[in-house]
Order: structure tokens, then C-alpha cells, then sequence
């Protein structure tokens, strides 16, 4: 021990006091320690008795601190908190960062490339909030947002164009090998065409099929592209998705483009966040990797 702080009672002895000075219970201070009620209750006595002065007032059921026990437990917490405050200094938890985006952007564009995100930037830890709710920066805490749609998205936001929506007809080769490709001039007739909530074969069979006769095709409907996306894979049906969305999956071989036709709808992914931000160093660093990415996979 330090001559220059004096002599001073063992640490366990101190955690001890404290903690059973926040509870005023021998027991739940030593659960929370994980040791047992008489290690604390020892621990106690030994520094009453090192202090030379009652600590805590013993009653059948309670405990009470004395006037001393109150002013040192006092001192002995903050004596804690600068020991905790200087060990977190040296071992800096990662920067929490929130992202809102769509679940659809989240599954087919977003976590695949996230290792490499990590890898590159350890000292950021990313929450992705998955949503097609319009999140609220102040109110639900987000950093940055990938918002689908067309500007503007409100006031007091920095927005920026991530990718145009391109959306693109799949399927899987199962699908065709048993049911046939519709082709240019085909028919649906015999295909299920999945439809997402944004419902665009109508606008792209007009570009993709322009002179063929109305067919009947059966429809089955679901609330997010990731999931009429995983259909075709699965051999369920036709499925139109923006380009990027599916093109590990057509470099995979699990989906096929079905026609050359490109349906741009005007609609984007658009980063957006605060003009005001409260990590704007890191904020930046993960607007410019998406950026980045984008370029990659154009």
C-alpha cells in the first residue's frame, strides 16, 4: 500500500459497504456481489471495526445507516465511480450508431455487406432498425435513415440519393424448365406473378410485354419485397425487385432475369439524416461507405 494515501481498508471490504449501503440489505447486496450474505455481513464488521465506528444500525428486519455510514457511503460511491470512469477511459465501449431502414433494404442490401463495414470501422457499433415506419430521429434515437421514395422528406434533414429504383422481372430456372419462360411475346398463363406492396407489373408488363393479349395470371401478394423475392427463389412465382435486391441471386444461379426491360419508377433510396447531429464524424463515415458500396455494385 501507498504511504501517500495512508492506510486504507481492503477494496472487497469497501464494494461490500457499498453496495450494502445502497440496499440497506446484507442479502441483496451480497447477490449482487455473488457471495454470500455472512461474506458481507464479516466484511462489514471487519471494516466497522477497522474504522473504529458503527456503520449501520442493526434492526430485526432493516438495516439503517448512522450519521457516519452516511457520509462515508457517500464518499465511498463517488471514490467508485471516478475508479469506474478512469477504467472505461482506458476501454472505450464502440460508438453506438442507429440506422433506420426498410426490411427489405436491411435483408438483400445492407447485412450482406455489413462484415465489411465492421472490419473497416471497429470502433462504431451499428443497430439497424428494420421498418417501413417513417422513424423520427429525436423520438426513437436514429443517426441516419435509408428512406424509399421521392424527396422531400421534411425539414431540418441532410438527403442525399443512395440508387434510383430499377426494378427488374425474376424467376427461378426450376420455374421455367417446368412452366416455360413467358418471354416478350409469351403468356403468363400457368405463372404466379408475386406482387409487393408497391404493386408495379401493371407499369412493367405495358414496357416488357407491349403487344401481347391480356393473360390471366394468378397473384399472390405480400407486404415486403424480401419476401416475394425469396418466393422466386423458392420456384413459387414471378417476382419483380429492384435490380440490386436480387443480383446476388442471379449471380448465384438461384434466379434468372426474365426480360432485357428495365422499369424505372422514379422512386429512390435516399440516405437522410439530421442537419444537427450528435456524431457527425461517424455519421459521415457510414454515409460515405454506402456510398461507396454503391459504386461498387454499379
Amino acid at each position: 500500500m501507498s504511504e501517500a494515501f495512508g492506510r486504507l481498508p481492503s477494496l472487497n471490504a469497501l464494494r461490500a459497504f457499498e453496495a450494502a449501503s445502497r440496499h440497506l440489505n446484507f442479502r441483496i447486496a451480497a447477490e449482487e456481489l455473488g457471495v454470500t450474505q455472512g461474506a458481507v455481513a464479516q466484511q462489514i464488521r471487519g471494516l466497522e471495526a477497522e474504522l473504529g465506528m458503527k456503520l449501520f444500525e442493526r434492526h430485526p428486519r432493516t438495516l439503517s445507516l448512522t450519521e457516519n455510514g452516511r457520509r462515508y457511503s457517500s464518499s465511498v460511491r463517488r471514490a467508485f465511480e471516478v475508479l469506474s470512469e478512469a477504467t472505461q477511459a482506458l476501454r472505450p465501449e464502440p460508438l453506438r450508431l442507429t440506422i433506420s431502414v426498410t426490411p427489405t433494404f436491411a435483408a438483400k442490401w445492407l447485412i450482406p455487406r455489413l462484415p465489411a463495414f465492421l472490419a473497416t470501422h471497429p470502433d462504431i457499433d451499428l443497430r439497424i432498425l428494420a421498418t417501413d415506419r417513417l422513424s423520427h430521429f429525436q423520438a426513437d434515437a436514429v443517426d441516419l435513415a435509408v428512406r424509399y421514395g421521392r424527396p422531400p422528406f421534411g425539414g431540418g434533414v441532410s438527403v442525399e440519393l443512395l440508387f434510383e429504383e430499377v426494378q427488374v422481372a425474376v424467376a427461378s430456372p426450376q420455374l421455367l424448365a417446368t412452366a416455360g419462360h413467358p418471354g416478350p411475346a409469351g403468356t403468363l398463363h400457368g405463372h404466379a406473378l408475386l406482387h409487393d406492396a408497391h404493386n408495379a407489373w401493371p407499369q412493367f408488363l405495358d414496357q416488357a410485354m407491349p403487344k401481347s393479349l391480356p393473360s390471366v395470371a394468378k397473384n399472390i401478394r405480400f407486404n415486403q419485397t424480401a419476401l416475394a423475392i425469396d418466393a422466386a427463389v423458392a420456384g413459387q412465382g414471378l417476382a419483380l425487385a429492384h435490380m440490386d435486391f436480387v443480383a446476388p441471386d442471379v449471380a448465384a444461379g438461384r434466379l434468372v432475369r426474365l426480360f432485357d426491360a428495365e422499369l424505372r419508377t422514379g422512386a429512390g433510396f435516399y440516405i437522410v439524416s439530421p442537419r444537427r447531429q450528435r456524431h457527425a464524424g461517424q455519421v459521415a463515415n457510414v454515409r460515405d461507405w454506402l456510398l461507396q458500396e454503391t459504386r461498387f455494385a454499379g
